[in-house]
């Protein structure tokens, strides 16, 4: 008994829109030139407030190295200087495994994502945005034409430096 009508197939997929709860509403909104310009100032900045004052308040007493010998306020100092030193390490690798996000990309509120959005590992972030990033600018002169063509494609359409080409990454507000 044909009636000419086709019955449907019970094994067919569905044919409605099923999309997961937990991509609704997640829309990138890209960081702004001056939130990012921002976070690269705090990032050189922090580092210098650990730094500067325990090695010239503590570290390096000009009377000692004239004396040839290490006194016990350079050794406090280079002590000091290592501990804080590992501790603005940890901090920041933790924040970057976590969520993308350096000290001062956590204080500004954005962060590093991949181009899809998906979280960006450390080693993504590590490897690619940085090391690699960082290896022309070890060639004198290059490298600082390097680094200004990268920070400036920052004011293209895209807002995508070199960096964040080569690792696939784009940065957003957190």
């Amino acid at each position: 008994m044909n009636t000419g009508q086709a019955r449907p197939n019970l094994y067919a997929p569905p044919k409605s829109d099923v999309s997961d709860l937990g991509d609704a509403g997640n829309e990138l909104v890209r960081a702004g030139r001056g939130e990012r310009l921002g976070a690269y100032l705090l990032d050189a900045v922090i580092p210098a407030v650990i730094w500067v004052p325990l090695l010239i308040g503590l570290g390096f007493d000009l009377t000692v190295v004239r004396n040839d010998s290490v006194g016990t306020a350079t050794l406090v100092g280079i002590a000091l200087a290592i501990i804080a030193l590992l501790a603005w390490l940890g901090i920041t690798i933790f924040f970057v495994h976590r969520n993308g996000q350096s000290i001062a990309k956590r204080i500004v509120g954005i962060k590093v994502v991949r181009s899809d959005g998906s979280r960006a590992s450390l080693g993504r972030i590590f490897w690619l945005r940085n090391f690699v990033n960082a290896l022309p600018g070890a060639i004198p002169l290059l490298g600082y034409m390097y680094k200004l063509v990268d920070y400036l494609l920052i004011c293209g359409e895209k807002q995508q430096c070199i960096h964040d080409m080569i690792a696939d990454t784009i940065v957003v507000k957190a």
